[in-house]
């Protein structure tokens, strides 16, 4: 059993361990030090702590001198789940610093061949199924994510087909606890799909679909981890559906969106004149996912609440005089528009946040990220529009509101928003009209 978390290091700190495991009759006790935070682990006389907790590592030098464990390696863990008493940014921060770290190494030690011994459909030569792989996670994504699809036609063939692929593993992935099927997925069926992963990783796919994701995955930087906490995700909604405050909350945004930005931005790249770190980029890609889920969950409140589900941080509705009962009723009062306008800001927050990093990538990769950031912040608008009622009317941006919005990201994504701002605000200043759907690559109308 876990028996005790601790933020001292202290010896008395351990025999205070051991003294309270000797009460449950458990005669060994470990201390393991992660991060700056003690974790006692204890175990009964025939267990062994390490495996316990399905840990393994190495002896350090305060072994020798106490005979404490003071370095141990986490590999079964997320940095974003090991550490209880760091705040959640801070433990997604650390996967951050982690991808940031492997793009930087430019993939030179991440060379996998794809394993397509076997035949996975049809007769088809190598070329030939990673080829018809690519189209079809394409044709997936222009069916299911319009606008997006259509930010990518911006980007190079290789960086394109990739994106396609990532997204498609994506969806598949939220399929399986939000599909039709949901009701029939597992914790052990979700053991299976990282296992998956796992393969995938390694260069053996099982489908058409798993063999696009192979061979991008062969070819840039992605890091799996990101992978892993969103399957992370889908197991905490199995398990969960309240928040207790927005730290919880937070988590669970990173790994269901948030990773996305994580997996994409060394497939999209960084603007090789860009002055910015690599970790501040990966920061504002992780906000935008964050920004996107909590502006799901506020567009879907009602049809969470039907589903008995409530995404909102328990804490913060219970200082707003709200409760549970109060979404399930579903009736907009004053506090319920009150309490949505916090929400709302803090999304919009998290949205200013990323808009710092979408003009640091390469520049035929920024309409896709603008054209998704300028949608989701019109959903925002739409439930304010809707007089906050996100409880029988659902917040959508039409499809004329879509294609103007376009031109916008298009602009954006050539020129950047400070010298967008600056062009616009000059027009506007002299009288003249910015048209900024000028020389666009596609017909509005």
């Amino acid at each position: 059993m876990i028996l005790k978390v601790s933020t001292t290091s202290s010896i008395v700190a351990f025999e205070a361990a051991q003294k309270e495991a000797s009460k449950h009759q458990i005669v060994k006790c470990l201390r393991i030090e992660m991060s700056g935070v003690l974790l006692w682990v204890s175990c009964g006389p025939k267990e062994n702590a390490i495996s316990l907790v399905g840990l393994g590592g190495k002896i350090g030098r305060s072994q020798r001198r106490l005979g404490l464990w003071n370095r141990i390696s986490f590999a079964s863990f997320s940095p974003a789940v090991a550490d209880p008493l760091r705040s959640s940014e801070e433990r997604v921060y650390d996967v951050v610093l982690k991808q940031a770290a492997l793009v930087k190494r430019q993939n030179k030690d991440r060379k996998r061949t794809l394993n397509l011994d076997k035949s996975i459909e049809g007769d088809l030569t190598n070329g030939d199924l990673l080829s018809a792989a690519y189209d079809r996670c394409g044709e997936v994504c222009a069916e299911y994510a319009k606008t997006f699809y259509l930010g990518t036609q911006l980007m190079t063939q290789e960086r394109r087909k990739a994106i396609w692929a990532i997204y498609v593993w994506c969806r598949r992935t939220d399929e399986l606890v939000d599909g039709p099927n949901a009701s029939h997925i597992t914790p052990k069926a979700l053991d299976r799909w990282e296992q998956r992963l796992n393969d995938v990783f390694d260069g053996r796919p099982y489908d058409m679909y798993d063999a696009a994701l192979s061979d991008t995955v062969s070819k840039y930087p992605v890091d799996v981890q990101p992978f892993k906490d969103m399957i992370e995700g889908m197991r905490l909604d199995l398990r969960k559906s309240r928040y207790n405050n927005f730290d919880e909350l937070y988590l669970y945004c990173y790994y269901v969106a948030g990773t996305v930005g994580l997996m994409s931005v060394p497939v999209m790249g960084i603007a090789p004149e860009s002055k910015a770190s690599t970790e501040s980029v990966y920061n504002a890609a992780l906000a935008l996912g964050i920004a996107n889920q909590l502006t799901n969950i506020l567009r879907d409140v009602g049809e969470d609440a039907r589903r008995g589900r409530v995404y909102l941080p328990q804490d913060e509705l219970a200082l707003a005089g709200l409760s549970d009962d109060d979404i399930f009723h579903g009736k907009v009062t004053d506090k319920w528009r009150n309490f949505m306008k916090g929400q709302i800001q803090r999304a919009r927050m998290f949205f200013d946040e990323a808009e710092k990093g979408v003009s640091e990538l390469n520049s035929a990769s920024r309409w896709p990220v603008w054209a998704s950031l300028l949608l989701y912040r019109q959903i925002l608008d739409a439930i304010e529009a809707n007089d906050y009622n996100n409880f029988t009317k659902r917040a959508y941006v039409g499809k004329v509101k879509k294609l103007l919005s376009l031109p916008t990201a298009y602009g954006r994504a050539l020129l950047g928003p400070q010298k967008l701002t600056k062009m616009v605000t000059r027009g506007i200043r002299s009288g003249v009209t910015v048209n900024l759907s000028t020389n666009l690559p596609f017909r509005l109308c």
